[in-house]
């Protein structure tokens, strides 16, 4: 997240200067420095991930996987010294939607709905068989075809048309509805 924020910040500042002097010669506008910031931070991430993110609806997704870019891959790793496909899609189900889900690709595999691929939305897993019979890769997908997964040279950011993906894309899932209520956590009652 420091990545991010640094990086944001810095776009952000460069781009205050322009403002400054460009609302010095108009009329006052109410404040939205809220609303400027969110904007500024989507472009931000559209340019670096190359995912159109003015329609999205989850910019957290999008801050998660940016933090986590070039991390290094390390089979059994669930660190920011060396994670692997799967870890890095329970890191991202565990910080961006507080859900806890399985640690093995073709055990997630087993707690998702098939979806297909011209129906993927961001948020969603993909399966890759890569040169096995069985589910041997994992990634979450971002949309425009893009999905984010620790390959073999870190945490990266692929588009499923790429020759080497396209060849052992699997199956897209979404975490199945009974799966999503066995997680949902009681509200706490209110005490008076």
């Amino acid at each position: 997240m420091k990545k991010f924020t640094i990086a944001i910040a810095l776009f952000i500042s460069a781009l205050g200067v322009q403002a400054q002097t460009k609302t010095a010669t108009t009329a006052p506008a109410a404040d939205n420095t809220g609303d400027d910031q969110e904007s500024l931070a989507k472009t931000y991430l559209s340019q670096i991930m190359g995912v159109a993110l003015s329609a999205t609806s989850n910019l957290k997704l999008f801050e998660v996987v940016h933090d986590w870019v070039g991390t290094p891959y390390r089979f059994g790793g669930n660190t920011r010294k060396g994670i692997d496909c799967s870890g890095f899609t329970k890191e991202v189900y565990s910080k961006v939607f507080n859900l806890t889900i399985k640690r093995n690709s073709r055990d997630i595999f087993s707690m998702v709905d098939p979806v297909r691929r011209n129906e993927l939305k961001e948020g969603d897993l993909v399966f890759f068989k890569i040169r096995s019979r069985r589910i041997s890769h994992i990634g979450v997908y971002l949309g425009n075809g893009r999905f984010a997964h620790a390959s073999s040279k870190g945490v990266a950011i692929s588009n499923l048309e790429d020759r080497y993906y396209s060849r052992y894309f699997y199956k897209g899932g979404r975490l199945t509805a009974q799966y999503q209520e066995e997680l949902e956590i009681p509200l706490e009652e209110e005490t008076n």
